[in-house]
């Protein structure tokens, strides 16, 4: 394990003396944590980060629209459209019309996508505990109280935090 001492300059200054110093941490692990997994399911089952992310929200949830897992997940509609009819040729989603709007298509998982699903979560189950290891058990409780509090905070004033779109419009 490599211990803040050895972290060359850049990610020492990016970590410790970024004025965003939150953010900076939060994509640092969220980083760490998503690219091996995500890697490794695109190696081991020839799946996109995108179509992996249908299959996770449907283990989930099923009978959601791809529209409802764009918006939860913050990957566009069209790439998710576009991973959705890979999984249902492969058959890996099941897509059936809603019965009360015929236009919308709600999305389950099939046969092969709950194996693909349940060989897979055990190691981003595992993945988390060893990024929290570190932490005790309240620890634990508090950042996760902390996380869901900033959350939940992106959905009262909209996805726009601090006016940084209206900023960049000016």
């Amino acid at each position: 394990m490599i211990g803040l001492a050895e972290l060359d300059a850049l990610t020492h200054a990016r970590l410790w003396r970024n004025p965003c110093g939150f953010a900076a941490r939060f994509n640092y692990v969220a980083l760490r944590y998503n690219q091996p997994l995500y890697g490794w399911i695109e190696e081991t089952y020839r799946l996109s980060r995108p179509e992996y992310v249908v299959l996770y929200s449907l283990g989930l949830m099923e009978g959601v629209t791809a529209s409802d897992i764009a918006f939860s997940s913050g990957f566009p509609r069209n790439t998710l459209s576009r991973a959705v009819n890979r999984l249902v040729k492969a058959r890996l989603v099941v897509r059936t019309a809603d019965k009360s709007d015929g236009r919308a298509q709600r999305l389950f998982l099939g046969r092969r996508g709950r194996a693909i699903l349940d060989e897979t979560l055990p190691r981003f189950v595992a993945m988390e505990e060893a990024l929290l290891a570190p932490l005790t058990l309240v620890e634990r409780e508090t950042l996760s109280m902390l996380m869901a509090k900033v959350a939940l905070a992106l959905f009262e004033g909209g996805e726009d935090v601090g006016g940084a779109n209206a900023a960049a419009e000016e």
